[in-house]
């Protein structure tokens, strides 16, 4: 057979086999796709079957609801109109009850006039049986009804007096049997009042000399070896005419015992000149420096006061060469410093810091610092940079009140200042100044009634007063104290605290002849 023949066939035959595979895969996607046409008409019931049972159920359940909704509202309204109605019943009762009440107080009102009515009547004539009876006790006793009054008034007061002076005298004698905590309290509060501020200063020293033939020298030639010794030491030489003497005037003590001990070496030596002079001079800085330290290492020593700064210890042995009122810093800082401690001991507080805070009190006054600040904040401010604890530092900076207090070591700072300073040889006080203090003391109690004598004794601490036994009774005499306390609080200057005695002292005497 040809190839051509072969390939026509060929060609033949696929195309009746696409032809034939055509009808027979049409048919079948036909047949397919009725099945899908029926299952999906099928759902489609099914689910529209659904729906509306759904739509049945949710209907149901909204009408359910509504009514539900309906009937609460109905009982709702049913419930205001029942509250309404019975307010409104309440309102007319309550209107019916006020109009039977405005009648009732009509009635009321009109039996209460005619009472008033009748008391007052009655209260006039009362009145005229008073003044009736008035004009006879006038009668009687000769006596004024004002001046009965008055009377009156002058015993009720001599009474109340008495009742309120023996009140105070038991409220005092229960207030010393209190708690000690109480107790701790009333004496630091009471106490802090007598700390007082002192602040004069000496500025001036004098060098003694055997004769007047050392001026010479000491000035020099053209006044060289005075200008050499003011300029090296920075203190002023006052040379004039007092005999014998010297003067060096400078506001810093150190430098003022600087050129003290320089010009007694200068002297003692012989040879005053500017060279001289200057070498003398560092020799004896340098002398006063290690003291002042060793000064202040052996106070805290002393005291049992340890790590210290070197500065705060070169400040301590600085206080030496301070005085107050005469009255030595050093000394002072030590007597307070023990005071402090004995203090915090009775008080239950820690000893080394009231101790410790007692010697630094001071510190302020032989500060280098140029500072305007006080002395008690200078000082605070001093220990505060020298890493001292906050209670200290509070204590050194409101022992004058320049600060608030926030701890029971600051009163007891400021107290223990006062009493090292108060007491009686601590400072110089001008006698005129001192024995007018005593006068004023002495004639403030003379001008009360009853008192014959009064005397001003222990350095003016304490007031005797003498009063006569029949012009003034037991309970007259506590009242008597306690006025003549409270006229110098309020009227005299003091250090510290005066102590006022009243004397009652009642003498029988008869003679046998």
């Amino acid at each position: 057979m040809e190839p051509t023949t072969l390939f026509i066939g060929s060609l033949a035959g696929l195309a009746l086999g696409a032809v034939l595979g055509y009808f027979i895969f049409n048919r079948m996607l036909n047949k397919q796709a009725n099945q899908i046409l029926s299952k999906a008409e099928s759902q489609g019931e099914n689910i529209k079957e659904k729906k509306i049972l759904q739509a049945k159920e949710k209907f149901i359940q909204l009408k359910e609801k509504h009514n539900s909704e309906i009937k609460e509202r109905s009982a709702k309204v049913q419930s205001r109109e029942d509250k309404v109605r019975n307010e409104f019943n309440q309102l007319s009762k309550e209107q019916d009850r006020l109009k039977s009440s405005e009648i009732h107080v009509t009635k009321e009102k009109e039996k209460i006039e005619q009472r008033l009515g009748a008391l007052d009547n009655k209260g006039k004539e009362l009145e005229k049986n008073r003044q009736k009876s008035v004009e006879l006790l006038e009668k009687i006793s000769n006596m004024s009804a004002d001046d009965a009054k008055s009377a009156l008034q002058e015993q009720i007061l001599q009474e109340a007096k008495a009742m309120a002076t023996t009140q105070v005298r038991d409220i005092l004698d229960e207030a010393k049997q209190r708690a000690s905590h109480d107790a701790k309290k009333i004496v630091i509060q009471t106490i802090q009042r007598v700390a007082t501020e002192h602040s004069v200063e000496n500025s001036v020293s004098v060098f003694n000399i055997t004769n007047d033939d050392v001026k010479g020298r000491i000035i020099g030639r053209e006044g060289r070896n005075i200008r050499a010794l003011e300029a090296a030491t920075g203190v002023e030489f006052i040379v004039d005419d007092t005999p014998e003497a010297i003067i060096l005037s400078c506001f810093d003590p150190v430098r003022r015992e600087i050129a003290r001990l320089s010009l007694h070496q200068l002297v003692t030596d012989g040879r005053i000149h500017p060279a001289r002079i200057e070498e003398v001079v560092t020799k004896v800085k340098k002398k006063i420096e290690e003291e002042i330290l060793e000064i202040g290492k052996r106070t805290c020593i002393d005291l049992g006061i340890h790590n210290m700064k070197t500065e705060l210890t070169r400040m301590i042995g600085r206080m030496k060469y301070r005085s107050s009122y005469g009255q030595n810093l050093l000394q002072h800082s030590r007597e307070v410093a023990n005071l402090c401690a004995t203090m915090a001991a009775e008080l239950g507080l820690d000893t080394k810091a009231a101790k410790r805070a007692g010697l630094l009190h001071d510190i302020g006054k032989v500060s280098d610092e140029e500072s305007e600040l006080p002395h008690a904040l200078l000082g605070m401010k001093l220990a505060e940079r020298s890493g001292e604890k906050p209670d200290i530092c509070n204590a050194i900076g409101a022992h004058h009140d320049e600060i608030e207090m926030t701890t029971l070591l600051s009163p007891i700072i400021q107290v223990c200042d006062a009493i090292s300073g108060a007491r009686p040889g601590a400072r110089r006080e001008m006698v005129e100044a001192y024995v007018q203090r005593l006068r004023d003391l002495e004639n403030l109690a003379l001008e009360f009634p009853g008192v014959t004598k009064s005397f001003a004794i222990q350095a003016g601490r304490e007031l005797r007063v003498m009063v006569e036994s029949d012009q003034v009774s037991d309970d007259q005499s506590d009242q008597l104290s306690f006025d003549l306390s409270q006229r110098i609080m309020n009227e005299m200057t003091y250090p510290g605290q005066v102590k006022v005695t009243v004397i009652r002292e009642k003498r029988s005497v008869s003679i046998a002849r």
